[in-house]
């Protein structure tokens, strides 16, 4: 038996024949939704109850339930007897099609031993009508049929196949063509209800996506009265869709129809300013301005089609341990993630607001993990730091980047713009099913750009604030209180045991009603009574009722709590509490017990046991082994400790200290990334007295050190620079530009840059100059020429005003960058001449190998191969002489480079090989892509297709995941009829 259901649209089940099967009722029908949306999939029972009935199913609902499940099971038996799956060839059952190993029909998909007809009770003999049918199994009802063959899941397969990298666009034009064919009118017509509302404006946006990509294909090659139909369809449903409205007037103009396509824009731009309060983009603006104008059209904004994650995100920090209480929070929580079914189909937001240390986090955390299984995408996590002592709030954008990260986005395919940024992140977890937890929210703005827009995630959002603002975009609040008398008592026993708070009741009172119900104080207290199982709670709670200035009155609870954290320090050792004290001081995210012994002038092998003694005490986490960090309130306690124990020189010398160590650190660390690198401009002095910083013992350890103190490092250099310490704030920027450009990393090597430009120009010559040079390089990288001309004409200016001839070559040299990557080598080759002339007269080797290289490199991409051969190999001598493996990499790749245009292709390979070997070893991945470029270019001029193709095909992988334009020119290698490198 071969159905098709069909929901987009009224909803239909029909045999392979065509035959339309009567499903009867709008429940029924609604029934026959809720489950083929999982076609292949148990959908537990309460789940098929949310979807059908919402949050007030009638009293007999199961029976109900049952009822409309028997009805289906005898409509499924009337489609008659199964037959074979449709032949390879019909795009359904062969190994490229809907049915193959790769996609719904194989091991990997839903067809396999986990899914359909498999061993798991779904394709034994309880079945009805042979392969297909609706069974239920341990895990809930499934309804066996081909998913392929329920048209919302065959929409999204077309859609993903459209999407893979290696299809031409005619063929993505085809499958789009395809998908969007598969829809008959709104979804689940006639149907109603939350789930169907809730899923019907997620479908539609699926198909506003996959229209907009398919409108775009086909004006890309010239089909505008192809499209005109569809979108004017489409933007009477999405009257507010810019992307829509912009698409829609260059079809019209691409058909003549001026008139038309003004009043298009005239249309939109007057429903967003009267319905939206907004104006328009910048791109329906350009439009706009250029049809009104007469003028040609821009050139459409470029959009390239969403990549799948590289890895399946797990950030979700350790459960709360003994976690106890708050049964109605999480029976809400779980409500309103029934209400969406097991899969989400709407964006739900759930906000848990409430007051400083009751919980949120706690709360959020322990039912993220008991619902994590139920988003098998993945799980994103952040601390936005919203009420962090500091006042340093995390920046959406700098969340976003971490998110990216998360997702296995290079650090070089982040776009430079926010927006961008933010469209990037929600077309990754577009139709991914992930929990996405944004913890310590300061507002309502602070969340806006992190929120997904995936209609199969869910935003869990905490903050002291009420968020009220975010139920404009359908939040769902969830207040938290102080814990019950009940609740607290609950946690006093999981933490304790229950035989010794039954023991002693009155003393569990006391202690309860002395935290004033608040979880954080609580576990402090019980963090307490842990470590001293000797000790009686009574001893206990009269040792804390002292310690409050006050009896708890109920009313200022973040007073009471401060009486509990005095009671806690009050019980440290001295070298506990002086830590305590100044871990106040702190800038970053967390700290480490080497950054901690330079902070405390101790050494690191007493920092470990302290640290360990404020983690037993509950007044320091460790979410990640070896690093340490403070709740907020902890922090803000610590901080004003130190304010009023400490003296200002003790304060300022700990400033010093934690600085200096970071700093110290970091340049060492940066030698070993670049050992042939100029020595610091601004030259480092000595480390303060009781500063230890660490000494990273090779290349490896170096760049991870880097790596994971990187925003901490950022943090201390923000920190510098607001207290006035021009000199860390410019030595930390440098000290992180080359990990940061290795990376990728240009947006955070230009903030770091930024940050140092203005110190820099209170700094002796050549800290100005430097940055701005620096600051040029990044902008050329990022792809914004004229910011990069505009900071390097500024170096060059002030390097020749100093008289500084190493500092103009290497400004020279980063102009024959850009110059080149503006493709103009003829120019790029004027400035490294004049590069290498000035290290010459300077006698400056390493200067001097990297303009030798530069200029050979210039004079083979203008085709003189002899001369470039005769610059590189005088660069690689000096390459190998000084032990610069950065450089020799470059240079083996110009001499490859060289050899292959010359004919040398067996010298070009061996040359080639040289230059991969380093650059993997440095972790350079861009080289690593241009040499398999190059290597590719020569096995194949060699009469080695196959090994062509291999080499090609990985650089198209590496340079593919950096976004970098260069995978066009690599992807043309590959799809060319005869393969001819261009």
């Amino acid at each position: 038996m071969l159905v098709d259901v069909r929901l987009l649209g009224p909803v239909e089940l029909r045999t392979a024949g065509g035959r339309l099967l009567v499903v009867g009722s709008a429940q029924r029908q609604l029934v026959l939704a809720a489950l083929a949306v999982d076609a292949g999939r148990a959908v537990a029972m309460e789940t098929l109850i949310d979807r059908v009935w919402g949050e007030h199913p009638p009293a007999q609902v199961r029976a109900g339930l049952y009822t409309r499940i028997s009805h289906l099971r005898g409509v499924l038996t009337t489609a008659g007897p199964a037959r074979p799956p449709a032949a390879a060839d019909d795009g359904l059952g062969g190994p490229d099609g809907l049915g193959g190993p790769d996609r719904l029909g194989g091991p990997d998909g839903l067809g396999g031993p986990d899914g359909v007809g498999g061993p798991d009770g779904v394709g034994g003999p309880d079945g009805v009508g042979g392969p297909d049918g609706l069974v239920l199994t341990p895990g809930g009802y499934v309804l066996r049929v081909d998913p392929s063959r329920v048209d919302l899941l065959r929409f999204r397969c077309l859609v993903t196949d459209a999407h893979r990298r290696d299809r031409s666009d005619p063929d993505r034009l085809e499958l789009l063509a395809e998908a969007l064919g598969l829809w008959r009118g709104t979804p689940l017509a006639g149907l109603s209800g939350d789930w169907v509302e809730q899923v019907r404006r997620g479908w539609e946006l699926e198909r506003l996506d996959a229209a907009l990509d398919w409108a775009r294909l086909a004006l890309g090659v010239g089909q505008p009265a192809q499209v005109i139909p569809t979108l004017r369809q489409l933007t009477d449903r999405h009257p507010h869709s810019e992307p829509l409205a912009v698409l829609l007037v260059r079809a019209l103009i691409g058909e003549g129809r001026v008139a038309e396509a003004a009043q298009v824009c005239q249309t939109v731009s007057r429903r967003l300013v009267a319905d939206l309060g907004v104006h328009p983009g910048h791109e329906l603006r350009c439009v706009q301005q250029a049809v009104l104008g007469g003028r040609p059209l821009p050139p459409p904004t470029p959009r390239r089609p969403p990549a799948a994650p590289a890895v399946i995100p797990a950030q979700l920090p350790a459960d709360t341990p003994a976690f106890a209480g708050r049964t109605a929070q999480l029976s809400r929580l779980d409500s309103l993630l029934s209400a969406t079914g097991a899969a989400p189909t709407a964006v739900m937001i759930t906000a848990v607001s409430g007051t400083a240390g009751v919980g949120k986090t706690a709360l959020a955390l322990h039912w993220a993990h008991r619902v994590a299984h139920r988003f098998p995408d993945g799980q994103l996590y952040v601390n936005l730091r919203g009420f962090h002592p500091t006042g340093q709030v995390m920046d959406p954008a700098t969340a976003i980047r971490g998110f990216l990260d998360a997702l296995g986005v290079p650090a070089q395919r982040i776009p430079a713009d926010p927006d961008a940024q933010t469209g990037l992140y929600r077309s990754l977890i577009a139709g991914k099913r992930m929990l996405v937890l944004l913890d310590n929210a300061r507002d309502a703005d602070q969340t806006r750009p992190l929120l997904p827009g995936a209609p199969t995630a869910l935003a869990l959002v905490t903050s002291r604030d009420a968020l009220t603002d975010l139920a404009a975009d359908g939040a769902h609040p969830v207040p938290l209180d102080l814990l019950t008398d009940t609740e607290a008592r609950e946690l006093l026993e999981r933490r304790l045991g229950t035989t010794r708070v039954a023991a002693e009741p009155a003393a569990a009172e006391q202690l309860i009603t002395a935290c004033a119900r608040l979880p954080l104080a609580l576990a402090l207290v019980t963090a307490r009574a842990a470590t001293n199982p000797r000790f009686k709670l009574a001893a206990l709670a009269a040792e804390l009722t002292a310690a409050s200035q006050s009896p708890p009155d109920g009313k200022d609870v973040i007073g009471q709590v401060r009486a509990v954290f005095s009671w806690s320090y009050r019980a440290l050792s001295p070298d506990a509490a002086r830590l305590f004290r100044l871990l106040g001081l702190h800038p970053g995210p967390d700290t480490t017990a080497p950054a901690t012994a330079s902070l405390a002038a101790i050494p690191t092998a007493q920092a470990r046991p302290l640290l360990a003694d404020l983690v037993r005490a509950g007044l320091l986490s460790e979410p990640t082994p070896g690093r340490y960090g403070f709740h907020d309130l902890l922090a803000a306690y610590a901080t004003h400790l130190t304010r009023t124990e400490d003296s200002d020189q003790e304060r300022g010398a700990v400033a010093e200290r934690l600085l200096d160590h970071y700093t110290h650190t970091a340049h060492a660390a940066a030698r070993h990334l670049d050992p042939a690198r100029d020595p610091i401009p601004v030259p480092l002095t000595p480390p303060a007295p009781g500063a230890t910083p660490e000494q990273p013992g090779d290349y490896d350890t170096a760049l991870g050190w880097l790596d994971a103190e990187r925003p901490v490092l950022l943090a201390a250099q923000q920190h510098a620079a607001r207290t006035g310490r021009d000199t860390h704030t410019w030595q930390l920027a440098w000290a992180l530009d080359t990990a940061l450009d290795r990376r990728g990393r240009w947006h955070e090597q230009t903030g770091a840059w930024q940050t140092a430009l203005p110190p820099a120009g209170r700094l002796p010559h050549p800290a100005a100059a430097h940055a701005h040079r620096l600051l040029g390089l990044a902008a050329a990288r990022r792809g914004d020429h004229e910011l990069a001309h505009t900071h390097l004409d500024r170096a060059l200016h002030l390097y020749t005003g100093a008289d500084d001839p190493v500092g103009r070559a290497h400004t020279h040299h980063a102009l024959g960058i850009l110059w080149e990557r503006r493709g103009q080598p003829d120019r790029a080759l004027e400035h490294d001449q004049q590069a290498l002339t000035l290290c010459q007269a300077a006698g400056h080797r390493s200067g001097h190998a990297a303009m030798l290289n530069a200029v050979g490199w210039c004079h083979a991409l203008l085709g003189d191969h002899t001369a470039a051969l005769t610059y590189c190999q005088q660069a690689l001598t000096l390459h190998q002489q000084l032990g610069d493996r950065y450089g020799q990499a470059a240079t083996w790749d110009s001499l490859g480079y060289a050899h292959h245009h010359l004919g040398h292709h067996t010298h070009a390979t061996d040359s080639y090989t040289h230059a991969l070997t380093l650059a993997r070893d440095l972790g350079d991945r861009y080289y690593e892509a241009t040499t398999l470029t190059h290597l590719g270019d020569t096995h194949h001029a060699a009469g080695h297709p196959e090994a062509a193709r291999a080499a090609w095909a990985t650089a198209l992988d590496i340079l593919t995941d950096l976004d970098h334009p260069d995978a066009d020119t690599v992807r043309a290698k590959l799809t060319a009829p005869d393969q001819q490198p261009p």
